[in-house]
């Protein structure tokens, strides 16, 4: 016999006891059966016919058949109506009954209930915060699995994703990417169940794709284009990323779509109600930097500058395992690098004789260069996992460059003084290096650090190793470029200066 049914029986002959032995003005002569309501644990009366009240509730909730189209509408999910032997003469009405139920809790309709398990992730503060578990409520489970697929395909267009689900992606030959594995991260059931109506329940997968993209069905803002804007540009105005722009705009093939004044945009930001992990194995050829070396002719006087050697950069096929959360990408690993050619570095002759008016009041500190193209690049690799910009509503303000190995070195963008050299719970071990003209250099997630405060450093010199400490995802640098002391002054994309 079911548990509960036993407890119900065994509380009524302890009410029925009480009835009986209190109250003899409220006894009949003769025992009846009846029936004992329930509502989550809770008794609320009795009444003489189960199936009375059944048929009362799907009368009364007529508005709500028309609403959702359906033939019935039932008891609350933790409503219980036991059968019940009795003396007691205080029988309530259906309607009575009805009343109480309708003022408590809410009736159900036949449908079905998804549930999507929080999972723990980390904010951009690097604290771990669990994620709360939602409940999401249809009336047929197709709803749910057509706006799975439409979420998906924000992420994935939606020829990659048919590609990748009908195992038909083509064997990469010399350079490309294909999908390994894809999955959702959290745990998600799908249960059919009387569902209350007093809840959200979607109708159409639309709208359930919004939520699942937004957090939310409201409309999101909408941006109007104006003659000259670009996709990035209206991203960074808006407080996105390219990335969330064309996730929102399905319509956008690319960043370098066409836009036209007057077009509407959406600008919502994104609140993925799961995360989809995308796992790809990748091949491609970079471009590597040459390394620029300066000499000094003491018979030219200082301003003068000949290329004496043009450099010219090499060419490197990299294979790398890429993991993506959401479009965003995570982690890179380098799991292979075949050099296809070698870089020619440039040679520069500039001149070391100083004028008289020089020579009386000094050349300076011998700034560093500010010019795009002038500046070094920090990494052994090139690969840029996370661009400088806004990622779900924050500013990341720094490219995350990755795939060059745990304890690869970092070089010094230019010449300068070491200004800081320390360690904090977000960037983790990080430096700071101010070039004397404005413009401070910050490093940050290190391995290791190899430089001291006060140290004079030149530009390409190893001033630490890459790593992953503090708060990241994989192993990569972050590397800013900042007016004014970082922080403190205002950051600027580094990738303006290359």
């Amino acid at each position: 016999m079911n548990i509960k049914i036993v407890i119900y029986t065994i509380i009524s002959l302890i009410i029925s006891f009480l009835l009986v032995t209190f109250d003899f003005t409220n006894l009949s002569k003769e025992p009846k059966q009846v029936y004992r309501v329930y509502l989550k644990g809770k008794s609320l009366g009795l009444i003489s016919s189960k199936k009375d009240l059944e048929e009362y509730i799907d009368k009364k909730q007529q508005s709500i058949k028309e609403k959702y189209k359906v033939d019935n509408v039932y008891v609350p999910d933790e409503l219980d109506i036991v059968k019940e032997v009795t003396f007691a003469n205080n029988i309530l009405t259906t309607k009575k009954i009805y009343q109480k139920i309708q003022n408590m809790e809410s009736f159900t309709i036949d449908g079905y209930e998804v549930t999507i398990k929080g999972i723990t992730k980390q904010n951009n503060e690097g604290k771990k915060i669990k994620q709360p578990t939602k409940n999401i409520y249809m009336l047929d489970d197709k709803v749910f699995k057509e706006a799975v697929k439409k979420t998906v395909q924000a992420f994935i267009t939606k020829e990659k994703y048919e590609v990748y689900k009908n195992d038909e992606q083509e064997e990469i030959k010399d350079t490309g990417t294909i999908i390994e594995n894809l999955y959702i991260k959290n745990k998600i059931s799908i249960k059919k169940k009387r569902i209350p109506v007093d809840q959200k329940i979607y109708l159409s997968s639309e709208e359930l794709t919004k939520f699942l993209l937004f957090g939310t069905t409201k409309d999101q803002e909408k941006y109007i284009v104006k003659s000259g804007d670009t996709i990035e540009e209206i991203a960074f105005n808006n407080k996105m990323s390219t990335e969330e722009i064309l996730v929102a705009n399905t319509n956008f093939k690319d960043k370098n779509s066409l836009l036209y004044a007057g077009q509407a945009i959406t600008i919502g930001i994104l609140q993925p109600q799961f995360d989809l992990v995308e796992e790809d194995h990748s091949v491609s050829d970079v471009e590597v930097n040459y390394e620029t070396e300066t000499k000094y002719d003491n018979s030219k006087y200082v301003g003068y500058t000949m290329v004496e050697q043009s450099g010219i950069k090499g060419k490197n096929r990299v294979t790398q395992k890429i993991q993506k959360v959401n479009g965003e990408t995570m982690t890179i690993v380098t799991v292979k690098t075949e050099e296809l050619s070698k870089a020619v570095k440039e040679i520069v002759v500039k001149g070391g004789k100083q004028s008289s008016y020089e020579s009386y009041y000094g050349s300076g500190y011998g700034a560093a260069v500010a010019t795009k193209g002038e500046w070094g690049w920090p990494a052994t690799c090139s690969t840029i996992s996370s661009p400088f910009g806004y990622r779900w509503g924050v500013l990341h303000d720094g490219t995350d460059i990755a795939g060059c190995g745990y304890g690869s070195n970092i070089f010094a963008a230019q010449a300068g003084t070491v200004e800081t050299v320390s360690y904090n719970e977000i960037n983790g071990k990080y430096i700071i290096i101010n070039h004397h003209n404005g413009y401070y250099s910050y490093y940050g997630h290190l391995s290791s650090q190899s430089v001291k405060v006060g140290q004079t450093v030149s530009k390409g010199q190893v001033i630490g190793t890459m790593g992953k400490t503090g708060f990241a995802t994989g192993v990569h640098v972050h590397f800013a470029i900042w007016s004014g002391f970082p922080y403190r002054g205002k950051v600027l994309n580094a990738m303006n200066f290359y």
